[in-house]
């Protein structure tokens, strides 16, 4: 794309955004940062202001300001994302690149709604397709039933992985979700853990199953008093010094506990999930309540974690085709 100077840039067709003599780029950007905070777990903070600021920055080499923004700029950027290399000379994965643009349109949106621009020039932005795949290595129930009880519950660590894994599994919840746990987050009595600030900042009500319940009702009498600053930590599961728990230790001992049993599939906090959402749709469950429980905005996430095994599809072929037998 060839580089304009800021007054001839206005020339161009289409509509252009400008932003309100009151406030420069820098204050528009520490507002949007302010938004998101606001709105979005600290990771997606994150990931949302590199992201603006990877845009600002290569419209700012082009001699394109913020205030003359024209959709084609957009565009631009994104024919460079689809062409840019990593420094090991890899291009970009689908999903970098979706998430990159996701960066774009929320900070423009954001932009235009606080009317410090006039228009949106990434409003008609596309993500890429992406490649819906199958999950791979979903635990079977027999697998995950090994898997959560492998923990060697005559320890203190025992008893706290135990309830993890428990936990995990009863209720599907993510690794950070289950990390930022407090005690009072849950009731054990009737069952119900609240997910406090989840994924989008929200929050929602899960119930506990029995098995779930009672291996955090053991650890709360027997396994966390003996942990290390228990008494000043609100979070319900701690390190075993004391501290918190964090999502790589967390997939460290789901993986530790799989190799105990002998089960070779690449494990993580993440297969917990898949073998939630799998085990409750082939028991019947109504894929809508399987949505309510993951907490996913919108049905087409849910549909993702849940898969129909070969095994099971050519057994309803063999029964039910007119030439299946």
């Amino acid at each position: 794309m060839t580089s304009k100077s800021p007054n001839s840039h206005g020339t161009h067709g289409g509509s252009v955004s400008r932003v309100t003599p009151r406030r420069g780029a820098p204050g528009a950007l520490d507002l949007y940062e302010q938004h998101i905070e606001a709105h979005y777990a600290a990771r997606t903070v994150g990931s949302l202001m590199r992201n603006a600021r990877r845009v600002l920055s290569w419209l700012a080499e082009r001699g394109v300001e913020l205030a003359q923004t024209r959709p084609a700029d957009i565009h631009a950027y994104q024919l460079y994302l689809a062409t840019a290399r990593k420094k090991d000379g890899t291009a970009y994965s689908v999903g970098e690149h979706c998430s990159r643009l996701l960066g774009v349109r929320t900070l423009f949106r954001f932009l235009c709604r606080r009317g410090l621009l006039l228009s949106d020039p990434a409003a008609l932005l596309e993500y890429p397709r992406l490649e819906q795949r199958l999950p791979q290595g979903v635990l079977t129930r027999e697998e995950t039933r090994k898997l959560v009880e492998a923990p060697d519950t005559s320890s203190v660590v025992g008893l706290r992985d135990r309830a993890i894994l428990e936990t995990f599994y009863g209720t599907g919840i993510r690794a950070g979700e289950l990390a930022q746990l407090k005690c009072s987050d849950v009731d054990t009595e009737d069952r119900l853990l609240r997910v406090v600030r989840g994924k989008g900042s929200k929050d929602r009500n899960v119930p506990l199953t029995r098995a779930a319940a009672e291996a955090i009702e053991v650890y709360l009498a027997q396994g966390r008093p003996r942990t290390p600053g228990a008494v000043r930590s609100p979070r319900l599961f701690l390190a075993v010094r004391g501290g918190r728990l964090y999502a790589s230790a967390l997939n460290d001992l789901v993986q530790a506990a799989a190799k105990r049993v002998g089960i070779e599939k690449h494990i993580t906090c993440h297969s917990l999930r898949h073998a939630v959402a799998t085990h409750l749709l082939k028991g019947g469950a109504d894929i809508r309540h399987i949505q309510v429980l993951l907490g996913h905005a919108c049905l087409s996430s849910t549909e993702r974690y849940t898969h129909v095994e070969i095994s099971d599809l050519a057994k309803v072929v063999k029964r039910a085709h007119p030439r299946g037998r």
